[in-house]
């Protein structure tokens, strides 16, 4: 048995789905344990697929979740699409990666591409690797009332589409108004 265990090929946890959630997203939040036991919610805009088992993003402005990871290495990232409410849960260990040698290979999915980070060499100060251990969906509680994506989707686009009209217009001011 042990034999066809090593020649079996693995298997990633990141799913081509959980991939696609992962890279159309441009927010997901970090969950990390403080020294005190506390827990530090961060949100991340620069999360992305290193691999079939790793994720990572760049420290811009983190510096409470990269020392809780130095000290507790343990964090749960989860990436939401807004508009449908589904997303993924991803658990594992997070490596902090110092500049120099491995950084810098990590650093250029930073700097050209959809994850670009403007003047991205001069402001990660970090990139944090994620081992993912486990990856479950998420998924809101709105699907309990046996709606469709697309039902889900299009109140949501509804209700986004009338917020941001909102704020445009009180950008403009009284003058402009309808």
């Amino acid at each position: 048995m042990e034999t066809a265990k090593a020649i079996l090929p693995t298997v990633g946890l990141i799913n081509p789905e959980m991939r696609s959630i992962v890279e159309e997203q441009r927010l997901g939040f970090a969950a990390t344990i403080c020294e005190d036991g506390t827990a530090n919610l961060s949100p991340k805009g620069t999360v992305t697929v290193l691999d079939d088992d790793h994720l990572m993003f760049a420290d811009l402005a983190s510096p409470q979740t990269v020392k809780n990871l130095r000290t507790n290495p343990s964090i749960e990232i989860n990436v939401v699409d807004p508009a449908i409410r589904k997303g993924f849960r991803f658990k594992g260990r997070g490596i902090v990666v110092d500049p120099g040698g491995r950084f810098d290979e990590l650093l250029e999915r930073f700097t050209a591409g959809p994850r670009a980070v403007r003047d991205a060499k001069a402001r990660i100060r970090h990139i944090v690797v994620i081992e993912v251990e486990r990856a479950l969906p998420l998924v809101s509680p709105a699907y309990d009332e046996d709606v469709s994506e697309e039902e889900v989707s299009a109140g949501w686009e509804r209700y986004f589409h009338e917020l941001w009209e909102a704020r445009r217009r009180s950008w403009l001011g009284p003058a402009v108004r309808p």
